[in-house]
């Protein structure tokens, strides 16, 4: 079956569809890591200037979602990224990835870290074709067994 061709932007996390599409993923994250090992932002928190958010959309609906958030001393994050059950396998999660790493190497950060769960083997596959490897804890988060962590090098050869 032929899908239809998905667009990707940057759009406010305060929509009613982003707003749904954000507490579905709170909601999954919540089954797969205690409370105290998920790192949640809040679509009030992504709103903020340190962070762009990226939407795919597929015949308009929002399908998957990935954001970037800016650091000091170089170092931007990689956060909520989020693919709905019935889009996965389409390439989104690596898509938006894409234009969040190309989005931090156009605003100079040298390196991109992120957080992710111990139970999210499709994550750490997406994450590792993109170039990044694992290591231990970034940025303020605890050495959490519940927690997976990769970075990435920015610079250019």
């Amino acid at each position: 079956m032929k899908h239809a061709a998905p667009t990707i932007s940057v759009e406010s996390p305060l929509t009613d569809d982003m707003i749904g599409m954000i507490d579905e993923l709170n909601e999954l994250l919540l089954t797969l890591s205690p409370p105290e090992a998920c790192f949640h932002m809040t679509p009030q928190d992504m709103a903020g200037d340190a962070t762009t958010v990226f939407v795919a959309r597929v015949n308009g609906e929002a399908a998957a979602c990935g954001a970037l958030r800016r650091h000091d001393r170089g170092v931007a994050e990689v956060k909520r990224m989020y693919t709905r059950p019935v889009f996965q396998g389409r390439g989104l999660g690596g898509s938006i990835l894409e234009r969040i790493v190309s989005l931090a190497r156009e605003e100079g950060f040298s390196s991109l870290v992120l957080e992710t769960g111990d139970r999210h083997p499709a994550a750490w596959r997406i994450y590792e074709r993109a170039g990044f490897r694992r290591c231990g804890p970034v940025l303020d988060y605890p050495d959490s067994p519940y927690s997976v962590y990769f970075s990435r090098s920015l610079a250019t050869s």
